[in-house]
């Protein structure tokens, strides 16, 4: 399997900083870059960047994240980066099963009859009573 190690996020970029060396870049569109172990001299530059797009380079000790912006670019190693994106449709291509109203009216029965006290016991002695009519 061939991936690639190299995203960009592009956008008017928000930044959280969640501890001294963890921080959150959000684009509009829903990407979301999370950077750890950045040290004492990246945090300023974290601190007063204002990119309009982050190039991330996972390596295998760590991470390259390039802040690109107006002034130029700045280069910083991190222990860590982790990026989320959201997929548009993704459920839609996935083989989910449909219930129909008879089974969704089953499994609401069941569900309401395992959150009532004694209800499991009721359920097994349904189930092994069904069980044996077959």
């Amino acid at each position: 399997m061939n991936t690639s190690t190299q995203r960009l996020i592009r956008g008017p970029l928000e930044r959280r900083q969640l501890a001294p060396d963890a921080w959150v870049w959000s684009a509009p569109a829903g990407a979301e870059l999370l950077i750890r172990g950045a040290g004492p001299g990246a945090a300023e530059i974290l601190r007063n960047a204002v990119p309009s797009a982050i190039c991330v380079d996972w390596l295998k000790d760590g991470a390259l994240v390039t802040l690109i912006g107006d002034a130029g670019r700045r280069q910083l190693r991190v222990r860590a980066a982790v990026m989320h994106e959201p997929l548009a449709r993704l459920y839609e291509s996935l083989p989910l099963v449909i219930l129909d109203a008879r089974a969704r009216r089953f499994w609401r029965r069941v569900f309401l009859l395992v959150r009532i006290p004694g209800g499991r016991r009721l359920l097994k002695l349904l189930a092994r009573r069904a069980g044996a009519t077959r």
